[in-house]
């Protein structure tokens, strides 16, 4: 945001009577000026807190990461950096506020492939586009799981999907609102076990995850981050994950080729945006900070705790995530048609 230096005022009088030591002052300010105003603008960032807007609610996988890496940010930054939650709409709620926040640094947002790729297909009156943010990087990768209330009378996926056939439409599996990467898992599961479910919508993962622990619905859609907890104490079983191997962490969950699957690849990923016209040289701050954020240890090691994959090398960079996009909403448009 620029900043308005105050209109000096021309003085008036006879210029001749200007002495030396007036001269010397003027200069000496003069030079002050010139070296804090590009301080003002960016070297001085962050001078306060920053928000980053997260698009669901708080428990669901997107707020566990942004969570994780905020913390880490903001020790790298020098300053907090304070997560907002603002469900609604499968994240696009927060994405079109983000897209309109002032481009100063101070509000970012982390997205997926389901707020920044595939709700182009989904809404057609969704208020932002690829264009309107300037990406910082991807923080991290998210292997997507089939998750079920403990009574579900299926344990296997050949079981599961015998049942789904044997009583069509009747399955509900929650996700977190229309056009979020938790929604696109179920669409993409279903698809490729060829079975009719019924598709719940919540405003986030995480009151999901509360009424499939509480039996009000058969299932969730949604990454291993937001589950590995309920699997691991026995308050939901997991089902089948899209992964190539199966996690340390949940040893029980078979991969996708192994449960018979093997077209069930929805893979996400969570990645940083400040809004369009945000600043270069802070664009190229919070990179700096995102990527001694993801190369801590503790971030690393809660990651691999929670079955994400951290970004590396390469996918850090604004230019990765800045083909990505593309990728992905093209992608999505082939999967789901074209709600413009």
């Amino acid at each position: 945001m620029p900043f308005d230096m105050p209109k000096q005022q021309p003085r008036r009088g006879n210029m001749s009577r200007t002495t030396p030591a007036f001269c010397a002052c003027a200069l000496a300010l003069g030079a002050t000026l010139t070296a804090a105003a590009p301080a003002t603008a960016d070297d001085a960032y962050p001078s306060r807190p920053v928000t980053m807007i997260v698009p669901f609610a708080a428990g669901g996988t997107s707020d566990v990461i942004a969570r994780l890496v905020a913390e880490q940010m903001g020790i790298a930054l020098g300053q907090r950096v304070v997560n907002e939650n603002m469900a609604g709409a499968g994240g696009s709620t927060a994405l079109a506020r983000a897209a309109l926040a002032t481009p100063d640094g101070y509000t970012i947002v982390i997205g997926n492939s389901g707020t920044n790729a595939a709700a182009y297909s989904i809404y057609p009156d969704i208020k932002y586009t690829p264009e309107d943010f300037a990406p910082i990087g991807l923080v991290a990768k998210t292997l997507p799981v089939i998750t079920l209330k403990n009574d579900f009378p299926a344990s296997t996926a050949a079981e599961f999907i015998a049942y789904a056939k044997a009583h069509p439409g009747s399955i509900n599996l929650g996700h977190a609102g229309i056009g979020s990467s938790n929604y696109l898992i179920c669409k993409g599961f279903a698809q490729a076990a060829g079975i009719d479910v019924t598709l719940v919508s919540y405003r986030g993962a995480a009151p999901a995850l509360n009424d499939l622990m509480g039996g009000q619905i058969d299932g969730v859609c949604d990454a291993a981050a937001s589950v590995t907890s309920a699997i691991q104490g026995g308050r939901v079983k997991g089902l089948v994950i899209s992964s190539p191997t199966r996690l340390r962490t949940l040893p029980d969950v078979p991969t996708s080729a192994e449960a018979g699957l093997p077209e069930f690849q929805q893979q996400g990923w969570n990645g940083l945006f400040a809004p369009k016209q945000t600043p270069a040289p802070i664009i190229a701050r919070l990179n700096a900070a995102l990527r001694i954020a993801v190369a801590s240890d503790s971030l690393q090691k809660r990651m691999d705790d929670l079955g994400s994959i951290p970004a590396a090398g390469e996918e850090l960079s604004p230019a990765y995530v800045s083909a990505l996009v593309p990728r992905e909403v093209g992608k999505f448009r082939k999967l789901l048609g074209d709600a413009r």
